[in-house]
């Protein structure tokens, strides 16, 4: 069995190795799954934003459904002091920056939200297991992030591969998601 390093370094070539058009056809597709899940009847809806650098799902087609049915969108800045992400509102005047990081965060005047208000989380992953274990980069900011969030909260990870065939040895602090999507289908996790 491998463990999450290996895991993690693999599943980054992996990525890597997609061209532009595969992430491009591949998101559309993830998108388009997004659509077969019974969620639509939540108000607050958490979403990251794309890194490039890292060739993550483009996550633009999942905000697009979301402002088509004008739902209420969160986005995250990252404190890599505290390893944390604080949440703001995506409106029609937030300012998006690209940190240090690569990553596309709020810049500038943005409304805060508080984490037990979000009902839906979208979750960039690497690697997903059989239960719904993900392995992300590493920092754990999105598994403080989920501790945080009402137990009702639908957690759903975002991946172009299918999960693995096999359950990774977990923390406990490890967090689980609820659902994930890829542009073959959607995947259930009892958890």
């Amino acid at each position: 069995m491998k463990d999450k390093l290996s895991l993690r370094k693999e599943y980054k070539e992996k990525r890597a190795n997609l061209s532009e058009e595969e992430v491009h056809d591949l998101s559309i597709q993830i998108a388009n799954n997004l659509l077969k899940l019974n969620i639509w009847d939540k108000n607050l809806y958490h979403l990251f934003l794309t890194i490039n650098s890292q060739n993550e799902v483009q996550t633009e087609y999942i905000l697009r459904i979301l402002q088509g049915r004008d739902k209420d969108i969160a986005i995250s800045k990252s404190d890599f002091e505290t390893n944390e992400l604080r949440h703001f509102l995506l409106t029609d005047n937030t300012v998006i920056k690209v940190n240090p990081y690569g990553i596309p965060e709020p810049s500038g005047k943005a409304l805060e939200v508080s984490v037990t208000d979000i009902d839906v989380v979208f979750i960039p992953l690497l690697a997903i297991d059989v239960a719904g274990n993900r392995i992300g980069y590493g920092k754990g900011f999105y598994d403080r992030f989920l501790a945080q969030c009402r137990p009702d909260c639908v957690k759903i990870g975002i991946s172009f591969f299918p999960p693995l065939d096999f359950q990774i040895v977990t923390d406990d602090f490890d967090i689980p998601v609820n659902h994930l999507i890829t542009p073959e289908g959607v995947y259930h996790f009892s958890t």
